[in-house]
Order: structure tokens, then C-alpha cells, then sequence
């Protein structure tokens, strides 16, 4: 989930405490009193009746956290926080690193390993839809501002609602919640797309949709990620373009899924995600291969030690049935990093189902000269598989793929098991691995 932490780091370097903020019983009274006064005919009528109650209901968002603030050092917090101590103090993990929680009445706080405050989690909010009770009073003072003049102020209140919601969901987030944190992010996102704002809060619509995407619930990440191209914001290389078509081609959607992909090559040609996805897609759509290599090259380009890229040029090579440059192209992958076996692997495998095709041909054959060159075919490309399969052997160093190679080296040799004593240790020791899935 690196991607999302990417878009929230700006929060945590702007995120400042709230002036003069209220204690929670006392922000409960503003509340009430606001309440009362928007029951009153009166006084319903005008803006700021309404202002100042969406205003109070963020205020007793706000109260439960009191003066701190993210940034905070322990010792400075002690003393914001006066006499109010913790009732615990206990040492979590949160995305692989260490934190210290303390446990407060209403809240936690969390702080890094250098002491600085991350984290400040409500656990007893004054009102449990106190943002969305002040969007709809803003909404309300919208609608009482029969003369526009206030329509400035109403849209810069929603806005700030809305940065309590991304707050909300960079928490969440933090504390491993996905699900919470994308509902808050989807708050964020909408109430800036509606009227009056009509400007979406693009940081928040993407992580929305990254974290239904996440969820894969691709719908709704469709959705948010649409919201971001709508609006012009297409994120890290245009990495928006690659999030949305998967989540057309999860959908079933193909041809959205591919033009999704195009549109974002034309605007980003040097984004490797959208090019791995463009060539994915035509991988396994069997379309248009000369497309395909056109965006290999470009992707070598791009990233010329990247052995991958070669591997995947031989796989296509080797389903189009050109075998010679599927093996050119699986060597080169193994020459530009040796320690990437499946260049290695792609060539044993091709020379071993080569080897199977052509066993099969000659045991249908019945002529015998014909059958014993078939034969010596077969041997020949059973032991072109054996050097590609050692040397992926002894370069990987998962102990599933070892077993995996051992799997083929071991019928090979039991092949020619007879012919020397050599190859009779060699078919024990694969066969050994095999049995006991523990690589020697």
C-alpha cells in the first residue's frame, strides 16, 4: 500500500493543532445551543444561525483531541496535556514500525520511534456523525443565503469539513482500517465534488478509489478514479490511467480497460505501470502482437536492466512459435541479471515440452527410421533442457521454485540414468528433493 501513504505524507506535514479548542463537555454546550437556536423561526432563516452551528458540530469533532497536535514531541504534549495522564502506555506496530500508544479516556496517541506524535485516534467522539451533521448545516446555510452573499464563506466551510474527513481517513489508514478509512476518503471526495464546491478534493478522491481497489470493490474505485481523470489529476505517472483499467478488466469491461491503458500511454509514454498493464493486456488477449513488441521496446527503453522485460519477450516469442528468438530473448534476461532464474527456466521449459512434443510424434510414427530419428530429437532436446535447468538451480534462492526445477531435472535424468554413473546421482539427488520438498 506504499502508493496511498505517498498522497497522505502532505497531511502529515500540514496538520496543525486547532486554536482555543473546546473541551468536550464544553463543545457539547455550543452544539445544544446552536441546535436550539436553529429551532427557532427566527433565527432558522438566517445563514449565520446555520454557520454557527455546522461550526460547532466540527468544533466537537475537533474537542476530544483537545490542544494536541501532529508533530508533537512526547515531553511538549505532557505538558499540553496538564494533569489529564494516560491510563496505559503500550508499544504496537502500525505498518511495520513501532509505535508508542497512549491510552487517554477519549483517545490514543501514537508516536514514532523518534517521539514525535503520528497518530491521535478517537475513541470517544462527542457526536458519531458530527461532520456530517455540520455538512448538512452548511448545506441548510446554502440554502437560507438567498442572496449569495455568503456562498464564499459556506463553500470554504464544506471544504474544511471535507479536510477532517481526509484527516479522518489518513488515521484510519494508519491503523490498518482500509475499510473505514476508504468510507472516509469517499466523504471527502464527494462533498467537494457537489454543489456549491464543484472542485474535488483530488488527493481524497484518490485514495478513495485506491482503497476500494484495495478492497476490490472495483466499482466504486471506478468511480473515484474517474473523478480524478474528470478533474485532470492522474497521480504519479499517470498511474490513475492503470488503477481504473484494471478495474474495468476485473469488471469484464475490455475494451474501456484497453483504451483506458492507450489514453494513458499517449499522455504518460514513460510510465512503466501503464505500459506493464498495455502489455499484460495484450498478453492475454492474444491481440495485436506486433503492438505488443512495439511496447516492449519501449519499455526496455525505459528500464534497460530490467530482466523481466526480456523474459516476457520470450514467452511471446515462444507462443508465436518462433523458438529460436524466444531463447535469444530469455538469455538476455539471464545476461542482464544472472540472478533472475526465470530467464533460465523459460529455456529448460521450451526445450522440454519440445522434447515431449516430439516423444509424442514418435510414438505415433510406424516407420521405424523415421520413429528412431524422432527419438534422437527427443534425447537431443531433453539434454539442451538440462544446462538452463541447472543454472536456474543453483541461481534461485526460493526453496518452491528449486522444487519446482528439480521436478523436470529429476525426469530428465531418470532418462538417462543408465548411461553413467553421473546421471544416476543426479536423478537421486532431484528425486530426493522432490520427495522431501527440501532442496539440497
Amino acid at each position: 500500500m506504499k502508493k496511498i501513504l505517498i498522497a497522505l505524507a502532505v497531511l502529515l506535514s500540514v496538520q496543525v493543532a486547532d486554536a482555543q479548542v473546546k473541551s468536550p463537555a464544553d463543545s457539547k454546550k455550543a452544539v445544544e445551543a446552536a441546535e436550539a437556536a436553529s429551532q427557532n423561526p427566527k433565527k432558522a432563516v438566517k445563514v449565520a444561525t446555520w454557520t454557527k452551528l455546522a461550526g460547532a458540530y466540527v468544533e466537537a469533532f475537533n474537542a476530544p483531541a483537545g490542544n494536541a497536535w501532529i508533530g508533537a514531541g512526547q515531553q511538549e504534549l505532557s505538558l499540553i496535556m496538564g494533569s489529564e495522564k494516560p491510563s496505559a502506555t503500550e508499544t504496537v506496530e502500525l505498518m511495520g514500525e513501532p509505535f508508542t500508544k497512549m491510552v487517554y479516556a477519549d483517545k490514543n496517541f501514537y508516536f514514532n520511534g523518534g517521539g514525535v506524535l503520528q497518530i491521535i485516534e478517537i475513541t470517544n467522539p462527542v457526536y458519531e456523525d458530527a461532520l456530517d451533521r455540520a455538512y448538512d448545516a452548511y448545506l441548510k446555510a446554502l440554502e437560507v443565503d438567498v442572496k449569495k452573499s455568503k456562498t464564499s464563506d459556506i463553500i470554504e466551510g464544506i471544504k474544511g469539513v471535507a479536510s477532517k474527513y481526509l484527516e479522518a481517513g489518513m488515521t484510519y489508514y494508519m491503523l490498518g482500517d482500509l475499510k473505514t478509512a476508504g468510507e472516509d476518503f469517499a466523504k471527502a471526495a464527494e462533498f467537494t465534488a457537489a454543489e456549491p464546491v464543484s472542485s474535488v478534493d483530488t488527493t481524497a478522491a484518490y485514495n478513495a478509489g485506491f482503497a476500494a481497489w484495495s478492497l476490490q470493490n472495483y466499482e466504486e474505485a471506478k468511480k473515484f478514479f474517474q473523478m480524478c481523470i474528470d478533474a485532470g489529476y492522474f497521480y504519479e505517472d499517470g498511474e490513475v490511467y492503470a488503477k481504473i483499467s484494471d478495474c474495468y478488466s476485473k469488471l469484464g469491461d475490455m475494451e474501456n480497460a484497453r483504451l483506458s491503458l492507450e489514453k494513458g500511454f499517449q499522455a504518460y509514454p514513460q510510465s512503466q505501470s501503464i505500459l506493464i498493464g498495455l502489455i499484460n493486456f495484450y498478453i492475454e488477449s492474444g491481440d495485436n502482437p506486433e503492438r505488443l513488441f512495439t511496447l516492449l521496446d519501449e519499455a526496455k527503453k525505459n528500464e534497460p536492466g530490467n530482466a523481466s522485460l526480456y523474459y516476457v519477450e520470450g514467452n511471446i516469442y515462444n507462443q508465436l512459435g518462433n523458438q529460436e528468438k524466444a531463447v535469444e530473448a530469455y538469455r538476455k534476461s539471464h545476461e542482464i541479471n544472472p540472478e533472475y532464474e526465470f530467464g533460465l527456466i523459460g529455456i529448460g521449459i521450451l526445450y522440454y515440452n519440445q522434447a515431449i512434443d516430439l516423444q509424442e510424434k514418435a510414438q505415433a510414427e510406424l516407420d521405424d527410421t523415421k520413429y528412431m530419428a524422432l527419438v534422437s530429437e527427443f534425447e537431443t532436446a531433453l539434454r539442451n533442457a538440462i544446462e538452463p535447468f541447472e543454472s536456474a538451480y543453483n541461481v534461485s534462492k526460493v526453496n518452491e521454485i528449486k522444487v519446482n526445477i528439480a521436478e523436470y531435472l529429476k525426469n530428465i535424468y531418470y532418462r538417462f540414468r543408465e548411461e553413467s554413473a553421473d546421471f544416476m546421482a543426479k536423478y537421486e539427488k532431484y528425486n530426493e528433493v522432490v520427495a522431501t520438498g527440501n532442496p539440497l
